[in-house]
């Protein structure tokens, strides 16, 4: 359907990707994965044409359409919702125009070299395309499809007669995916098409997508909806192509084979490439040896050097050490939020425990982020009462805040200004998590792109010691590698932290609650995400049986129930096979790490202890105050030690019994 052979493409003399080879074919699912920069966009818009290509061929079936999604840029004016959604029905027209063409032009080539030529079956083969394209898009009720479309995208019904210019950036991008999904492309390109989405938009999109009768080529930072969808993945790393057969999982297995082998041939090479060296440097200047010599050079001439990939495993950040907080870390009651006459909730209460990971997650609009201003202290309400706990350091992060920082600073400047003490010697390994490697970190704030912005707003905000992390969407603009170097800093974080995120992948190992607002309650569920969706999909299938669904459409809620149950099964297997050693050995560093600590603490206690009950000491008043003060420090710090000690045991344990 699409090939590209040796297509190159380079800026300034510096290639972004050369040489590079794919194929599309007929009902294809592919995933091009690769770090920020590498250049997954620019291939895209390569295939659809919004990029030329510098060398090698570029080639596409007559009988395609191709659909595009990019990742912002898209705004809609002048019509209605509605309006808009229908407009992606044009197309009937063009596709009558091509079956008419197509006719006449079979006819005439019958009439010039036969009805049995090869040119005849190939129009012929283009005109059965292309009536099917046809029959499909003819076959649904156009007002139907429409709603569906765009309830299944998150937007309510009373909406469908708003005029899209009153739409905001990432409902302008709903609106573009809605019209894409209505005009059914043979080819469909999303260019990470879940940014925008809440987590009940995003199941939406992944079934809606698991049927989809055409090709679907994805860049995605979300590895869950890679797992779920796609059955090829090519990675674009240091101007190649590598393909691999499988998901996003499977891939990281086989990268890793792959990477261990080349590894052992980069070695084996370069030991080659030493011995070689050092034969050409010792005969240079023997006449008897010439011969040898020559050839030595000439092999490594001709060599093809074995290029390896940065070791993206060893790049890692850990938050400053924050001072310990109360047991009870902060408190909300019965608060209401209104703006104006639109109310956005009421009456919602939740507290926030020492060592609580929580999460907040529902549609867009349902108040998560409000919400979660108002616990950083940072958004006024109606009624209620918040009520920060014992020492209690907020550290909050959102988008906005990138707007605030000084345009005439550089990226490095920004940090340093803040750091404090040891940290002041990783920022610059700090930057590289977030994305800012090389002559990057001289950049002026004020020429940052807003994903850039954001990402240093982000990193900003994680050298201020705090012991209550609140994360508004933190990983809308990082890629897989940044996230998990936040995952796992998150992991080893010693205080309480709350995410707004539909990031599952990410979430998935951090948490111990997850809250959600859903018609009107605001409810928590003990676990994790996957214990949130399997609880939530639970209560839908109940609903549509105790409605009736179940007598009229049985059959799609079993399968439907049925696909769910497979799609978390397999989730949870890879998930398991990836992430428990991952998981597990940050855990017994940090018990190790505790263990000496307390260690310590109980060695000094001993030592006061024994000078407390030495009379001599009582001789010197003020030494025996500091020592009494010194010794109830030392107890209350050993206490809150065990506690946090005996909880990082306890999820060593969990994880070790879920195998």
């Amino acid at each position: 359907m699409i090939s590209l052979n040796k297509i190159s493409k380079h800026y300034g003399g510096e290639y972004l990707f050369k040489d590079l080879s794919l194929r599309i074919g007929d009902r294809e699912r592919i995933a091009i994965v690769g770090s920020n920069g590498a250049g997954k966009s620019t291939l895209m818009k390569v295939m659809v044409g919004e990029i030329e290509h510098d060398e090698g061929e570029l080639a596409a079936s007559s009988a395609n359409t191709v659909g595009y999604l990019p990742q912002d840029g898209v705004h809609h004016t002048g019509r209605t919702l509605l309006d808009e959604a229908r407009h992606a029905f044009d197309d009937i027209l063009e596709l009558h125009d091509r079956v008419e063409r197509l006719t006449a032009e079979i006819a005439r080539l019958s009439a010039n070299g036969g009805a049995d030529s090869p040119a005849v079956h190939r129009k012929v083969e283009e005109l059965g395309e292309v009536q099917h394209q046809l029959e499909h898009r003819e076959g649904y009720n156009i007002e139907t499809r429409v709603a569906m479309v765009l309830s299944g995208l998150g937007f309510k019904e009373e909406e469908f007669t708003r005029m899209t210019d009153t739409f905001s950036g990432g409902w302008q991008m709903r609106i573009a995916l809605a019209k894409l999904l209505l005009q059914e492309p043979t080819i469909l390109l999303l260019d990470e098409p879940t940014n925008h989405l809440d987590l009940e938009s995003l199941e939406w999109l992944e079934d809606y997508l698991q049927t989809y009768e055409g090709s679907i080529v994805l860049v995605s930072h979300d590895r869950v909806f890679l797992d779920n969808l796609v059955e090829r993945t090519i990675e674009i790393s240091m101007g190649k192509a590598t393909e691999y057969a499988g998901n996003y999982t499977e891939y990281l297995i086989q990268k890793e084979e792959r990477m261990e082998q080349l590894q052992a041939a980069f070695e084996r090479q370069q030991q080659f490439i030493k011995q070689t060296t050092r034969f050409v440097e010792r005969f240079r200047y023997k006449a008897t040896k010439a011969r040898q010599v020559q050839s030595r050079v000439k092999a490594l001439e001709k060599m093809d050097r074995i290029e390896m990939e940065d070791e993206e495993g060893s790049i890692s950040f850990d938050f400053p050490d924050p001072p310990s907080a109360g047991k009870i870390v902060m408190t909300v009651e019965r608060i209401r939020k209104a703006y104006g006459d639109n109310e956005v909730f009421r009456d919602v209460s939740m507290q926030v425990e020492r060592g609580d990971r929580i999460a907040f997650l529902g549609v867009n609009g349902s108040g998560k982020s409000t919400l979660a201003r108002i616990l950083a202290g940072i958004e006024p309400y109606q009624d209620g009462e918040r009520r920060p706990g014992h020492n209690v350091i907020v550290g909050y992060y959102a988008q906005h805040q990138a707007d605030e920082m000084p345009g005439h600073k550089t990226v490095l400047q920004t940090l340093d200004d803040i750091a404090t003490g040891d940290v002041r010697k990783h920022i610059r390994t700090l930057l590289g998590c977030f994305l800012f490697s090389g002559d990057d970190v001289f950049k002026k704030v004020a020429v940052l792109s807003g994903g850039e912005k954001s990402r240093l707003a982000l990193a900003k905000m994680l050298l201020t010691p705090a012991n209550f992390l609140i994360l508004d969407e933190p990983t809308n603009h990082l890629d897989i590698r940044s996230k998990a170097v936040l995952q796992d800093a998150l992991l080893r974080f010693n205080g309480s932290y709350l995410i707004v995120s539909h990031d599952r992948d990410f979430l998935e190992p951090l948490l111990n609650k997850v809250y959600d607002f859903h018609e009107g309650e605001f409810r928590l569920t003990l676990g994790t995400v996957s214990d949130y969706m399997r609880k939530r999909q639970e209560e839908k299938d109940a609903e549509a049986v105790r409605t009736g669904k179940r007598g009229t459409d049985g059959a799609a809620l079993e399968k439907r129930s049925t696909t769910h149950k497979d799609k978390d099964r397999k989730r949870e297997e890879a998930e398991r096979r990836q992430q428990r050693y991952k998981l597990l050995k940050p855990l017994k560093n940090k018990a190790q790490r505790m263990e000496a600590a307390i260690e310590k603490l109980e060695q000094r206690k001993t030592e006061v202890e024994a000078a407390l009950g030495d009379s001599e000491t009582y001789k010197n008043e003020q030494l025996a105050k500091e020592l009494n003060a010194e010794y109830a420090e030392l107890a209350e710090k050993l206490k809150s030690s065990y506690t946090d000690w005996e909880y990082t045991l306890a999820e060593m344990e969990r994880l070790e019994e879920e195998g």
